[in-house]
């Protein structure tokens, strides 16, 4: 029954906003950039930071691993916890030259999270975004947003209860798992966050209603 109702909201999601090609990146690095960056600001201002940074020749890992700390900070300010998330970018980036990106990412699933948790200012979000976007591994990203929309269809838990849930529900997919996410933030965005709930195409799902 569970597994029919996330396979059907999934179906619903796609006929109503169509394919959404995320993680909007160039290469797996500016992917890493982009997870750490989003976190506690809209997306809109990870872009500008990441036009920034690469306006200055700072998308490349050893680049950014050796980058001035006060112009990454500048760079990154619109991202809001600039100090901190600048200090973080080279720390991951500092991580990733002397582990070599390719051999991290080539890690299973479960120990490539576990080493992405174990670096500073990577939580459980963060981790597998990385995880799925940049390594192309299967880990489904929970977020607000999906906590919410779940919540509304009946389905709740925490983080890792509600990742289980869709883990052991869907096919093990990369593509499904991103589209799934995609999905999910984009129609939140459009319908959850302007309070359109008697619009909301979901609540057919839920027999106790949203």
């Amino acid at each position: 029954m569970r597994s029919a109702i996330l396979c059907k909201a999934y179906d619903l999601l796609l006929d109503e906003l169509g394919p959404q090609y995320w993680w909007p990146a160039d290469t797996a690095f500016e992917v890493v950039i982009g997870a750490l960056l989003t976190q506690q600001t809209k997306w809109t201002n990870v872009e500008k930071a990441i036009n920034g940074l690469k306006e200055h020749g700072l998308l490349e890992v050893q680049d950014l691993a050796d980058a001035d700390i006060e112009l990454l900070e500048e760079l990154v300010r619109c991202c809001g916890f600039y100090r901190q998330k600048a200090s973080r970018l080279k720390g991951i980036a500092s991580f990733f030259v002397v582990q070599g990106m390719e051999n991290v990412f080539s890690m299973p699933v479960e120990e490539l999270r576990k080493t992405m948790l174990s670096l500073k200012g990577v939580g459980n979000e963060t981790a597998d975004s990385i995880v799925l976007y940049a390594a192309n591994k299967p880990k489904f990203v929970i977020d607000a947003y999906t906590t919410r929309i779940m919540k509304c269809i009946g389905i709740e838990g925490n983080y890792m209860q509600l990742q289980q849930i869709f883990e052991k529900d869907l096919p093990t997919d990369i593509d499904i798992y991103k589209e799934y996410h995609a999905l999910i933030v984009e129609y939140s965005k459009a319908y959850c966050g302007r309070n359109r709930c008697d619009e909301c195409i979901l609540k057919e799902l839920n027999e106790n209603g949203c």
